[in-house]
């Protein structure tokens, strides 16, 4: 039985006319599509997100019927006119809530796929907004970890400027089903992302021209938060472009000649078979196969693109080595990284691909190091060390590596050669000078590290426990930029276990008055003694895929007894995939190690969108007495203790005597009646 579905008249005010929802859509066109990049999953990469955004926002018009769900316009009855902006923000939000639903990555944009349109499509260019700074790299990480919801509710909060009420309302009518659980988060978000200020910011899809009144704040307090989403890093309308297959285009007529004498030969060797034995001769997977493995293909940068570029990072390596011209190993290693069923030792760093994306990698080495061929390439977002060895039959070996968003520092090395004693690291071309140094001794100097021509290393020492099984000695490496890109730029690198060394910072303790800085470089004298007590903590995240730890000082507290000053560090080391993990850390009077006073996992504490942090250790003075000490933030004003032990102070610190390993909750009071815990 069918059932036809009643619609409204023609005359009916609830129906949405097409015009003026056309009209809508083109006025707001910039601030729906920044809405949208907003919202959608971060793992398919910039370009893909862009052109998603621009398809959806363009499939938002109605055909004519009854109107999107909308919120309608205020002070309207029951069959007043809808919203037309506000019901096209609630098809494109739902549209995006779609996508992120559906498993896997965003489809091509030349591809018909479930609720994608063919248009909008680029051809020879990949585009993508204009690269942020620190912020916004922050702030997109943090919205990468959150959900959809989440996501969506900071983008009606700071974008559309809409009160708390409003945002959940529109979520509702978006299909979210408890809009009260994702708002408190992104209100946290909001609050994090920058000061105050009565100014909305700039871009070309900033929610500048919102109807209706809107709040002035959407945390409280006077004027909206300066959000880094109003930057034009989240813009796009305001697109970089650069081309994909520049130099693959010089092989295309080479290229379509050979095609086609192979399909001339192919088609022969067809009949040849067919006449002989009866059997037709299939070989289209067998062509598919050799294009991803043809060393002709492979991209090259020109040698001095590293001076003159503002994207720093592996796509500025040249292809260095004796061997960049071997075909036939380029071959196997292409053949390793792209076949599924390659049978050599294959293995891959979390969150990295284990195979090829089909687009041809670019070299960046290839040479005998130690008794094997190494071949170095880059496939974004993915690093490729294969390895064979030069006599012999053992196994050939391939690893993969996620270096996504690296720079001028987590770019500048790659480990290409690795023994149970030492490293071999090939180093990026705007690398001026490196050395070496034992982090466990902070007064010793650097010493000078030999490279070849091609920037690979002598053997440098690896982090490794003594025979006794205690820590000795930290290895690391200290390198200098090229004054050419920035001038008198030192940091350090370490081995973890991963292709990639991992880039160490520090941030000093807060000064008052002073607003906290970014992490800095960890070369100065303070940064080396602070890391020479908390260095063989790193053995906790080796082998993890981290891209960097920060040492922050959070705070020092002056101990019971004129016993003498306590520092608080905590230790935070992002992954390469996105989430972190934090060690806080107590380092009582003296030069002995760093105790560990709590770990958590997968948390933005001691990030830019956690600076709240808290931890409490218990301490045995010199005299033989036990004490519950406990430490915060700037912000923290009381602490508290429940349980078995109850105490409190006002201020940051806490110290109260308790017997050893009392079990007790540790709180710590904000501003606004918020709360900290500590681990």
């Amino acid at each position: 039985m069918f059932v036809r579905r009643q619609t409204p008249s023609d005359g009916d005010p609830r129906v949405l006319d097409v015009r003026r929802a056309e009209a809508a859509l083109m006025e707001h066109y910039a601030r729906l599509v920044r809405l949208v990049y907003v919202t959608l999953p971060r793992s398919p990469g910039r370009h893909r997100r862009v052109l998603a955004a621009h398809g959806l926002v363009q499939r938002a018009l109605p055909h004519r019927g009854p109107a999107l769900p909308g919120r309608r316009r205020a002070g309207g009855t029951r069959n007043a006119a809808p919203d037309e902006y506000g019901a096209l923000r609630t098809s494109v939000l739902r549209a995006a809530m779609a996508q992120d639903a559906r498993p896997g990555p965003l489809p091509r944009a030349w591809g018909r796929w479930a609720g994608r349109p063919a248009l909008p499509a680029v051809w020879g260019l990949r585009v993508f907004p204009q690269s942020g700074g620190a912020e916004e790299l922050l702030l997109d990480r943090a919205l990468a970890q959150a959900d959809w919801p989440v996501r969506a509710a900071v983008a009606l909060l700071v974008l559309e400027k809409l009160s708390v009420d409003e945002a959940a309302a529109v979520l509702r009518d978006t299909g979210v089903a408890e809009p009260g659980e994702a708002l408190p988060t992104a209100q946290k978000l909001v609050d994090e992302s920058g000061p105050r200020t009565s100014g909305t910011g700039g871009g070309t899809g900033a929610a500048g021209a919102a109807t209706g009144p809107r709040p002035t704040s959407v945390a409280g307090g006077s004027g909206t938060p300066v959000s880094a989403l109003l930057a034009p890093e989240f813009d796009p309308c305001l697109l970089h472009a650069r081309p994909t297959d520049l130099l693959r285009r010089r092989h295309r007529v080479r290229t379509a000649v050979t095609v086609a004498l192979l399909a001339a030969c192919v088609g022969v060797t067809s009949l040849s078979l067919s006449g002989d034995s009866g059997v037709p001769a299939g070989s289209g997977r067998q062509g598919t196969a050799s294009q991803a493995t043809d060393a002709a293909l492979l991209r090259r940068t020109p040698a001095d693109v590293w001076a003159d570029t503002a994207r720093v990072d592996f796509t500025a390596w040249p292809a260095r080595g004796a061997r960049t011209r071997d075909r036939a190993l380029l071959e196997r290693a292409l053949r390793a990284w792209s076949d599924p069923s390659w049978r050599g030792r294959r293995s891959q760093e979390a969150g990295a691909a284990s195979t090829g994306t089909g687009r041809a990698p670019r070299l960046l080495f290839a040479d005998d190091v130690d008794g094997r061929a190494v071949v170095v390439l880059h496939d974004d977002p993915t690093t490729v060390r294969y390895s064979e060895p030069l006599h012999g039959d053992g196994p050939s070996e391939l690893v993969s590596a996620l270096t996504d968003g690296a720079d001028v520092t987590t770019a500048a090395a790659v480990v290409v050669s690795r023994t149970p004693e030492s490293v071999r690291m090939l180093l990026a071309p705007w690398i001026a000078e490196a050395g070496t140094r034992d982090l466990l001794a902070p007064d010793t100097p650097a010493r000078d590290v030999s490279r070849s021509g091609s920037g690979l290393t002598e053997p440098l020492p690896v982090p490794m426990p003594s025979a006794d099984g205690d820590c000795r000695a930290w290895p690391v490496v200290q390198l200098r930029s090229s004054a050419r890109i920035v001038e008198k730029h030192a940091f350090l690198l370490t081995d973890l276990g991963g292709v990639s060394p991992v880039h160490l910072t520090y941030m000093p303790p807060p000064e008052p008055g002073v607003r906290p800085r970014p992490p800095r470089e960890a070369t100065g004298p303070d940064a080396l003694r602070g890391w020479a007590r908390t260095a063989c903590r790193l053995d906790g995240v080796r082998g993890r895929g981290v891209r960097a730890v920060n040492h922050w000082v959070f705070g020092r507290q002056e101990l019971p007894e004129r016993a003498g000053e306590a520092t608080w560090v905590c230790a935070r080391a992002d992954t390469w995939r996105g989430p972190g993990r934090v060690e806080y850390l107590f380092l009582g009077p003296g030069a002995g190690p760093a105790r560990s006073a709590g770990v958590r996992e997968n948390t933005a504490e001691c990030s830019r969108f956690g600076q709240d942090v808290l931890a409490d250790v218990d301490w045995r003075a010199p005299s033989g007495s036990s004490y519950l000490l406990a430490a915060g933030s700037r912000s923290v004003g009381r602490i508290e203790t429940s349980g078995p032990l109850r105490a409190k102070a006002d201020g940051r610190y806490l110290a109260v005597r308790a017997t050893r390993n009392t079990d007790a909750e540790v709180v710590g009071h904000l501003p606004g009646r918020a709360e900290v815990r500590a681990p």
